[in-house]
């Protein structure tokens, strides 16, 4: 009988989207096959101490949430000279885990998707699931993707950026700046959040300091987008020989949200409804998904990514809107439900992850470390 693969899976994190990674992790623990891995679930919490948990106790609560347990012991990661990694104990009072074949960061915005573990990986030479740190930077920054993406051909939407500093010297003149080349309504973004933290919906010129002021204390950067009288479109993509690309759902928020915000999101059970698969002709399905795999290109993506996009309902033109290195996976997250009903259910896909995750660092760890000429 082959040996399990043991993988460690990470939730929490020092980040605005610490709860929504609770519920996707909670997710991943209950589809993994565990008659091919072995599950170490790793807690890291707001202040980033790294905690060991109990898989059995975990289980017993069935919860759509992982709890952060206080008692749990504190844990450091550690290298191994096979390319393994380690979860040794911070006090030595505990036996440590070693042999952690890869790495499953269930964990969402700054410091979790934006290439900040991703290089604490690389570092440690570990396998992980996901981009690294090229692709989960740029990713993350919206302003810094939406550059790349309109470079290299995709749409997008007229927007402007603030940096917090600029803004705090002289407010008057940012808003003025905007006012200048968008029109009504507008979105107000912080460039590196994910789940709709801190973005609002701007109809009128007035509440947009209350927008600017709320979405700069989430990021020290935040995008004012213009907005469009658009249909929101989403495709996911697995890597993959050939790259796989799901077919495309749409996401339809209640008129009761001005858009898909966090509360639709998460918060209310009713706050969307989605059409799998989008309502939308052969030729745009078609157009989005070779749209999509060419965001995921171009961006240096590996392993997985969902990419949203607007879909204006008056030209019938998509505009690249996001793309998200570790989207959401919890039960009523998109990005597993697009996967399945392109025909690779919930337990294939994260195998498929773990299996890309661990050729991706056995690629890696076969590089050459010295130069002798």
């Amino acid at each position: 009988m082959a040996q399990k693969i043991r993988v460690a899976v990470l939730y929490g994190g020092k980040s605005g989207e610490h709860e929504v990674s609770l519920q996707s992790a909670a997710s991943v623990i209950r589809h993994l096959d565990r008659g091919r891995f072995d599950v170490v679930p790793v807690s890291i919490d707001k202040t980033g101490l790294w905690q060991l948990n109990d898989l059995n106790t975990i289980e017993q609560t069935a919860g759509s949430a992982l709890p952060i347990r206080r008692n749990a012991p504190e844990v450091r990661l550690a290298a191994q000279p096979d390319g393994r990694g380690a979860l040794l104990p911070v006090d030595g009072a505990i036996p440590g885990v070693r042999d952690i074949d890869v790495f499953f960061p269930v964990m969402h915005g700054p410091l979790c998707e934006d290439g900040a573990i991703q290089g604490l990986f690389d570092l440690t030479d570990v396998a992980y699931v996901g981009s690294g740190v090229l692709a989960s930077a740029v990713s993350m920054d919206k302003d810094v993707a939406k550059r790349l993406a309109l470079q290299a051909g995709l749409p997008i939407a007229p927007y402007v950026t603030l940096k917090r500093r600029d803004y705090e010297s002289d407010p008057a003149d940012c808003i003025e700046a905007a006012r200048a080349k968008l029109s009504l309504p507008v979105f107000v973004k912080p460039c590196n959040m994910g789940s709709s933290v801190g973005v609002h919906k701007v109809k009128s010129w007035d509440q947009l300091k209350a927008a600017l002021d709320d979405a700069f204390r989430y990021d020290l950067k935040i995008l004012i987008e213009q907005g469009i009288d658009a249909r929101e479109v989403e495709v996911a993509v697995l890597e993959d020989e050939p790259l796989f690309v799901s077919v495309a759902s749409e996401i339809n928020p209640d008129p009761r949200h001005e858009f898909y915000s966090y509360e639709a999101k998460y918060l209310d059970k009713d706050g969307a409804a989605v059409d799998l698969p989008a309502r939308i002709d052969d030729v745009a399905m078609a157009r989005v998904r070779v749209l999509a795999a060419q965001a995921f290109a171009v961006l240096e993506c590996s392993g997985l990514a969902r990419v949203d996009f607007f879909l204006d309902r008056k030209s019938g033109e998509f505009y690249f809107n996001e793309i998200n290195t570790l989207p959401g996976f919890t039960s009523i997250s998109m990005y597993p439900k697009m996967m399945e009903a392109s025909g690779v259910p919930y337990p294939e896909l994260l195998t498929r992850l773990i299996n890309l995750a661990l050729d991706r660092h056995r690629q890696r760890h076969s590089l050459l470390r010295d130069y002798a000429p």
